[in-house]
């Protein structure tokens, strides 16, 4: 077991996305995840239907307690649904986390178009979490909103990656899911430079749910490990890949992927 990613998220009862799939990914790909709750949701594959609070400063002794003891090579940030919330995890992160990489998946919108971020706390992610990040995980809607503008196509998508470099984010996977077409397109910026485009055949299925937060936390355990951005994201899309084609099939809904394809059957002789 290598690599320790400590995850700043909320939960999802389904299992699907959230907290649970972090903590599955980081572990199918051999590093060790601990975790700060953010918020806890109850969702299925048809939706999210309540969201519980966790109190700020219950958020703050969370990830002090872990990064004091256990410590981290990286940390994944997934739902910060409030002001409030954003503001102490980047306070405490300040604090507790310097030099430490940083991957921020601005999560918005869950799969069945609940939302998971208050309209007011759009510019609280921008101003405190964006300069902390090492790398920004947005979709398409996720990007537009971020940096001001639709994004309708690839030129679009170089022009926010431009934008949210200026923010102060280094390094951003605008992650093509959005856009129309066969050829699924994730492109890799630095400094509003495109260094990667990464192509595969898109797969016409609704076994999505979880995705991003999936994608996120896969790049955070190659970065926890030591890889390179470039192969910790060639990675994490070829994991998230295999999960979605071997995807149980649960659910009415978006249904969760196969997180522990890597994982080899375990038999007792």
């Amino acid at each position: 077991m290598k690599g320790r990613v400590l995850v700043i998220a909320g939960s999802d009862s389904g299992g699907g996305a959230g907290i649970q799939a972090d903590i599955k990914t980081v572990t199918a790909l051999g590093g060790y995840a601990a975790t700060a709750i953010t918020a806890l949701t109850a969702q299925n594959t048809e939706g999210v239907f309540g969201i519980h609070e966790v109190p700020e400063d219950f958020i703050a002794l969370q990830i002090r307690l872990v990064l004091r003891d256990i410590g981290a090579d990286c940390i994944k940030i997934g739902m910060l649904h409030r002001p409030e919330v954003i503001e102490v995890v980047a306070r405490t992160l300040e604090e507790e986390a310097a030099g430490l990489p940083i991957v921020v998946d601005p999560v918005m919108v869950a799969k069945g178009g609940a939302s998971l971020l208050e309209e007011q706390a759009v510019d609280s992610l921008k101003r405190r979490m964006l300069p902390l990040a090492a790398v920004l995980t947005p979709n398409l809607p996720e990007a537009a909103a971020l940096a001001g503008f639709e994004i309708r196509g690839e030129s679009d998508a170089k022009h926010a990656a431009a934008v949210l470099a200026s923010l102060g984010c280094p390094a951003v996977l605008m992650k093509g899911g959005h856009m129309e077409g066969v050829v699924l397109k994730d492109l890799l910026f630095e400094d509003g430079r495109m260094i990667e485009c990464f192509e595969q055949p898109r797969i016409k299925t609704v076994h999505t749910h979880g995705t991003g937060c999936t994608t996120a936390s896969a790049i955070a355990a190659g970065l926890a490990q030591g890889m390179p951005l470039r192969d910790a994201v060639a990675r994490a899309l070829a994991y998230v890949r295999q999960a979605i084609l071997s995807a149980p099939g649960f659910g009415h809904g978006h249904g969760p992927l196969d997180h522990a394809h890597t994982v080899a059957p375990f038999s007792v002789r």
